[in-house]
C-alpha cells in the first residue's frame, strides 16, 4: 500500500483523488496549502504527491521548489487549470514528475500515478540535487508564444521543460508552419544560457558559397572583397544558443564542418590559421524526414545522430484541431491590439469555417488568415466573409504539399468517399476514418515493397508516425508472418 499526499484547496479535486486512489487501496492525506503540505512531508514519508497550482490562492510552483530544495525525492504531479506554456515548462524545470491540466482524465491519471509510484519505489535510495530556482522574467514570457492544450502539445511543453537546462543538442521536426522556431526559442528562454545570445541560421536561405563564411567568419584578405576580419555566427554566439533552421537543406560539405565544431568545439576562420574555441549550444529544426535524407545520401548519418540527442516532433495543426479555438482567441486578440481594431466577437459561422478547414499551412496559415480577417473586419464582430484561406487563392490544400494541382484527385477521392458512405453500415461509419487510414497505409506499404522510408515519404508523414500506425493496425510485411 502506498501513501499519497494531496496539497490543495480545491475540495472537489481532493474528493475525486481520494475516491479514486483510496478505492484502489492507497492511504491518502490532504493539506490545504503549501506550508501545511511541507509540514506533513517533514513529519512523514509519502510515495507520491499531488500538488494543485491555483494562483494566486495557491502557488504550487513555489511549493514544488521548496519540496525539491529540501531534497525530498517523492515524485510530484502538478495539477492546474492554467494550462499555459510557461506553467507546464516551469513545472518540469523545477522537477515535477508530470504536469496535468484540469479537469483530470481518470484513465490517464491512474496510468501516470502508477508510473510515478514505481519510480518512487526505485529512487528512494538515490540522492538528487534540487532543481533550479531561477524564475522566468516577464520579458522572457512575452517571447515564448506557443499556444496549445492538446495532449500532444502538452507533451512537447513537458519535454521542453526537461531538456531546457541541459546542454544537449535538440532536433525539432515538423511540417512548415508548426512552430519549430518557437519551440527553439522556448528552450533558449528557459535555459541557463538565456542571458547569452540566441541566433537563428536559415540553412535554406543562405547560398552555399556564403554559408561557411557566415558560420565561421573570415580573415582579412581571405578572398576578393574581404577587406576586414569578419566574425561568424559561432563566435558571436559564444556562450549562447544557435538554431539551424531547415538544417536538411545544408550541403554535405558544410555538414562536415559543422560536425567538427560539434565534436571539438573549435574551428578556423576562412583564410586563418588560428583555432577558435567556442561554447555554443546547437538546436536544429527541419521539415524534412532526415532518416530518408540519410538513406538517400543527402545528409550525413554521423551528423544526424549528433543532432538527435533529444528529438521533439511537432504535430500538424490538422492533428490538434481542438487547439484552433485557443489559437483563434490568441491571434485575434493580438492583431486587434496591434492594428487598433475593436474585434470582440466571432460569429458562429466564422468559427465553423475556421474549425472545418484542414490547415495545410498549419499555425502559420491560421495566423495569416486571422491577420487578414482582423484587418478586413470593420466592426466588433468577425464574420465568415472576413476569413480567407490560402487555398482560396489558388494554393493546394493538401497537407505538406504546396502549389500542386489537386482538383482532379480531390474529385476522385470525393467520389470514392461518397460510394463508401452509401455502402457502409452504421457500425462501419463509426470507424470510417480508421478504416480508410488502415487501407491507405497498407496499400501504400505494399506498393513500396514495405520500404518504410519510401512509404512515409509518399504518405507525407514521418517514419516514426508510420511505425506507430503499423503497430496500431498490426500491419506487418508478408515475411513477418512466414
Amino acid at each position: 500500500m502506498s501513501k499519497i499526499l494531496i496539497v490543495g484547496n480545491d475540495e472537489p479535486l481532493v474528493r475525486q483523488l481520494t475516491r479514486l486512489f483510496a478505492g484502489a487501496g492507497h492511504e491518502l492525506a490532504a493539506a490545504s496549502d503549501g506550508a501545511a503540505g511541507l509540514g506533513r512531508l517533514q513529519a512523514d514519508r509519502f510515495d507520491l504527491i499531488f500538488l494543485d497550482h491555483s494562483p494566486p490562492e495557491l502557488d504550487g510552483l513555489e511549493t514544488l521548489s521548496e519540496i525539491k530544495r529540501a531534497q525530498i525525492k517523492t515524485p510530484v504531479i502538478v495539477m492546474t487549470a492554467c494550462g499555459t506554456t510557461d506553467t507546464a515548462i516551469e513545472a518540469m524545470k523545477r522537477g515535477a514528475y508530470d504536469y496535468l491540466p484540469k479537469p483530470l482524465e481518470t484513465d490517464g491519471l491512474q496510468r501516470i500515478a502508477a508510473d510515478a509510484l514505481e519510480v518512487s519505489r526505485l529512487m528512494q535510495q538515490i540522492v538528487r540535487a534540487p532543481s533550479s530556482m531561477t524564475k522566468i522574467t516577464p520579458a522572457a514570457r512575452e517571447l515564448v508564444r506557443i499556444v496549445g492544450n492538446n495532449r500532444r502539445m502538452q507533451e512537447v511543453f513537458k519535454l521542453i521543460g526537461r531538456v531546457a537546462e541541459q546542454d544537449v543538442t535538440v532536433l525539432i521536426s515538423g511540417e512548415s508552419g508548426t512552430g519549430k522556431e518557437l519551440v527553439a526559442r522556448a528552450i533558449y528562454h528557459h535555459s541557463r544560457r538565456r542571458d547569452k545570445p540566441f541566433m537563428a541560421v536559415n540553412c535554406a536561405a543562405i547560398p552555399d558559397t556564403l554559408f561557411e563564411s557566415e558560420l565561421f567568419g573570415y580573415e582579412r584578405g581571405a578572398f576578393t572583397g574581404a577587406y576586414r576580419t569578419h566574425v561568424g555566427k559561432f563566435e558571436r554566439c559564444h556562450g549562447g544558443t544557435l538554431l539551424f533552421d531547415e538544417i536538411g537543406d545544408m550541403s554535405l560539405g558544410t555538414q562536415a564542418k559543422l560536425l567538427r565544431v560539434l565534436q571539438g568545439g573549435e574551428f578556423e576562420r576562412l583564410g586563418g590559421t588560428e583555432t577558435v574555441q567556442v561554447d555554443v549550444r546547437i538546436l536544429a529544426a527541419t521539415n524534412k524526414n532526415l532518416e530518408a535524407e540519410v538513406d538517400g545520401g543527402r545528409f550525413r548519418e554521423d551528423l544526424y545522430y549528433r543532432l538527435k540527442v533529444i528529438s521533439i516532433e511537432l504535430p500538424p495543426l490538422r492533428e490538434r484541431l481542438d487547439d484552433v479555438p485557443n489559437l483563434v482567441n490568441y491571434f485575434v486578440g493580438r492583431f486587434a491590439q496591434e492594428y487598433g481594431r475593436t474585434v470582440h466577437y466571432l460569429a458562429d459561422e466564422a468559427v465553423e469555417r475556421l474549425a472545418s478547414h484542414n490547415w495545410p499551412g498549419n499555425v502559420r496559415e491560421l495566423e495569416n488568415s486571422l491577420r487578414r480577417a482582423v484587418l478586413m473586419c470593420k466592426g466588433d464582430v468577425l464574420r465568415a466573409e472576413h476569413v480567407e484561406f490560402e487555398s482560396d487563392q489558388g494554393e493546394a490544400a493538401v497537407p505538406g504539399r504546396r502549389g500542386e494541382p489537386t482538383g482532379g484527385l480531390q474529385d476522385r477521392v470525393a467520389g470514392l468517399v461518397s460510394e463508401i458512405l452509401q455502402r457502409a453500415d452504421q457500425r462501419a461509419r463509426a470507424n470510417l476514418i480508421e478504416l480508410v487510414e488502415e487501407a491507405l497505409i497498407g496499400q501504400t506499404l505494399r506498393q513500396c515493397g514495405f520500404n518504410q522510408v519510401r512509404a512515409a515519404r509518399m504518405l507525407g508523414i514521418s517514419r516514426n508516425t508510420l511505425r506507430h500506425r503499423m503497430k496500431k493496425y498490426r500491419i506487418k510485411p508478408p515475411e513477418a508472418d512466414a
